[in-house]
């Protein structure tokens, strides 16, 4: 069975140099979510458009989603999300904490019906992390806790990140998983 990288970005899209940009950029067949509107985000808009490049695909897909991309892939609905593999979900976001994200909330406290790794830090301006922990032990994620890497994004330092992609390596390395993706995973960090 073959999979694909969709990337899923947060509020105001992931600029150039972000992790998320440079693995669109370096991991064959990775494709980006686009939005109509970064800035003002609508969650019917944004899990819509998610949910139609998802099922659009005829292969299972691997999730690599940051800020409130986490958020919009908790919103899925059923058939979308049974066509997950497996979601990386990287710094979450709390919608409740800003008025622009407010349509996402409440933020669904149900399991994910596929394996998932949520990534938070100690110092996320934009999601405590012991909110981020209760995401994870709601939807049935393992959890990652970074020390003081803020939103894990290019301002805190996180183009190249080398852990994420391991972390997204570990999620295709279950039987039946497409070898080329790992392939393509492990070329794209070498010099």
């Amino acid at each position: 069975m073959t999979t694909r990288l969709i990337i899923v970005p947060g509020w105001r899209d992931s600029g150039p140099g972000h992790w998320q940009s440079l693995w669109a950029e370096q991991l064959q067949g990775a494709e980006r979510v686009t939005q109509d509107d970064w800035v003002a985000p609508t969650r019917a808009a944004w899990v819509g458009n998610l949910e139609k490049l998802i099922l659009s695909r005829p292969e299972p897909v691997v999730i690599a989603a940051h800020s409130l991309g986490c958020i919009a892939v908790s919103h899925l609905g059923h058939e979308a999300s049974e066509r997950i593999a497996g979601a990386l979900l990287v710094a979450p976001a709390d919608p409740e904490r800003r008025s622009v994200l407010h349509d996402f909330a409440p933020v669904p406290y149900a399991p994910l019906p596929y394996r998932s790794i949520v990534v938070a830090s100690s110092n996320d301006p934009f999601c405590p992390v012991r909110l981020a922990g209760a995401y994870a032990r709601a939807w049935g994620s393992e959890f990652v806790r970074m020390q003081n890497a803020g939103h894990i994004n290019i301002d805190s330092g996180h183009g190249d990140w080398p852990l994420g992609l391991a972390l997204l390596q570990s999620l295709t390395d279950t039987p039946g998983q497409r070898p080329a993706l790992r392939d393509s995973i492990a070329t794209s960090t070498s010099p």
